[in-house]
């Protein structure tokens, strides 16, 4: 059949009208209740397979594996969501509030992202089938999303004038002055359970999403059930923030953003570096220098007593050695200094208190390749090395020591003369510090780690927070990851590669003069 031509195809009738339409649609996004619609049956059957284990049968947030979770699962049954971007006013959450959630998950809970694992679809069924689960919903509109069309564009003024805001609203009592959330009181939602306020620079762990959108939502709408209120207000009193100030608090929040705090992917080796003179503290400025490696901290499971529930998610480790010693620096937000025995440590800790902690584990003995200890305290043929640090108490000083680990709950003191083993720690603003220093070779050839210039070495780190009642084997640890001791940079590395380049450039120029005269 013969192609018909463009000027036949523009005198057809409707031709333009069409045209018109599809470009409209092409330009236009998708109108939300169509995107939002979904098969509460289909949501169902997907329910009882993928949700019930934490949210219950009928959603009341009873499932078998709720007790292992704080936060708490979610109770389909009340209608009640934390994180809405519905106007103030609208009592309701968005379906694409619920959307999001369902699809990229909740960062530092149990509820994990099932964009990769549940169809998109059946992501909307979803949402149909809990908003089924109660009967605040009934045939309720969706609700109007918050205004955001008077957004603030980040600058140095903006900023400031958020961190004054950030002060007149008094947000600094949970979050911290440095937005660390090193909270000065006890915190818990409308149900008893405990929270913990979000560490502002650590954007990533956002439960609610990080964009300056997402946090407009929660300073202006709060987080319903807990401890942190609505600031939305026509103008600043009681607390209360103008929608201007709200948005200079947006930019001031995300100007908090630590990005040396954010694990890098595939980063799986601690850098040390050649220094004649080590820092002689935690606080020494020489730290400034070193290359810093952060780890993923995850709760202890694998012996009894096991632990579920961490508030400390990461450390930051940096290693200076010089001809005979090495030094690590250790820093860890914590949103609490444990001190037992203190005032208020003690009436911001959750049912016991215990002395903050930190550990470094390495092999006691020489391993040959990329042999690795069990990394549960080794066991008798592959002991561990382990350089601990103790905040202490308000009547025993904080102090390090050395331990032999052969397998778990087997453990003698180790010899910490012998290593020349020092130690000293910090709390400021949310934040620990703590230096261990000790001997590269030790006396103890077999019972004691040997620290070699250019050779890939097992390490391992483990924390305590005193506070959220971690004690013994209740804390969290890193898997093994590698320290290299960087091999100096020798005259050789510059002057060789000189060397080539002077040979290859006088090469070019005798074959350039040769090629002329001939």
């Amino acid at each position: 059949m013969a192609t018909m031509s463009l000027k036949n195809m523009i005198k057809k009738p409707g031709f333009v009208v069409w045209s018109l339409l599809l470009a409209v649609f092409a330009l236009c996004p998708v109108p939300e209740a169509f995107a939002a619609a979904g098969n509460a049956k289909n949501g169902e059957a997907i329910y009882q397979k993928k949700c019930w284990w934490c949210h219950g049968k009928k959603g009341e947030a009873n499932g078998p594996a709720a007790k292992f979770l704080i936060p708490p699962p979610r109770d389909f049954s009340l209608g009640m969501y934390k994180y809405r971007s519905s106007a103030p006013k609208a009592d309701l959450v968005r379906d694409e509030d619920l959307f999001k959630i369902i699809t990229k998950g909740m960062p530092g809970t149990g509820m994990p992202a099932w964009e990769d694992v549940i169809k998109e679809q059946d992501r909307w069924d979803l949402v149909a089938y809990i908003k089924s689960l109660t009967d605040l919903f009934g045939k309720a509109a969706n609700p109007p999303q918050i205004d955001v069309s008077k957004k603030i564009k980040s600058s140095a003024d903006s900023i400031e004038k958020g961190k004054k805001a950030f002060q007149t609203a008094k947000c600094f009592e949970c979050h911290g002055q440095n937005g660390k959330g090193d909270l000065t009181k006890k915190l818990k939602e409308d149900s008893g359970a405990r929270v913990w306020p979000r560490n502002l620079t650590k954007p990533w762990t956002f439960r609610g999403g990080y964009t300056a959108d997402d946090i407009f939502a929660r300073v202006s709408n709060g987080i319903p059930n807990t401890p942190m209120p609505s600031f939305a207000a026509e103008a600043t009193s009681s607390g209360k923030l103008s929608e201007e100030d709200r948005w200079h608090v947006v930019n001031y929040v995300m100007s908090l953003a630590d990005p040396t705090s954010q694990v890098k992917e595939g980063d799986t080796v601690v850098r040390g570096f050649l220094r004649p003179t080590l820092p002689k503290d935690e606080n020494d400025p020489a730290w400034n220098e070193a290359q810093s490696t952060a780890l993923f901290l995850v709760p202890q499971i694998i012996q009894k007593e096991r632990f579920f529930t961490p508030t400390n998610d990461l450390v930051k480790v940096k290693a200076f050695y010089n001809e005979k010693e090495i030094a690590f620096m250790v820093e860890w937000d914590d949103r609490t200094k444990s001190i037992p025995g203190d005032a208020i440590a003690e009436t911001i800790a959750w049912d016991t208190i215990s002395p903050d902690m930190i550990a470094i584990q390495t092999p006691a003995q020489v391993l040959s390749g990329n042999e690795k200890p069990y990394f549960g305290h080794g066991d008798a043929s592959h002991p561990v090395s382990t350089m601990i640090w103790n905040a202490g108490t308000t009547t025993v000083p904080a102090a390090g020591k050395m331990a032999l680990y052969t397998g778990s709950g087997k453990r003698t003191d180790g010899d910490a003369a012998a290593a020349g083993f020092t130690s000293s720690g910090s709390y400021n603003n949310g934040t620990w510090k703590v230096m261990m220093k000790r001997k590269l070779i030790s006396a103890n050839k077999d019972k004691d780690t040997q620290f070699e210039v250019g050779k890939y070495l097992p390490i391992a780190f483990a924390n305590w927070d005193g506070s959220n009642g971690e004690a013994g084997s209740k804390h969290t640890m890193t898997t093994w990851y590698w320290l290299l001791l960087q091999p100096p940079t020798g005259k050789d590395v510059v002057l060789v590669p000189l060397f080539v380049l002077i040979v290859l450039v006088g090469g070019q120029l005798a074959i350039a003069r040769y090629l002329k005269k001939k």
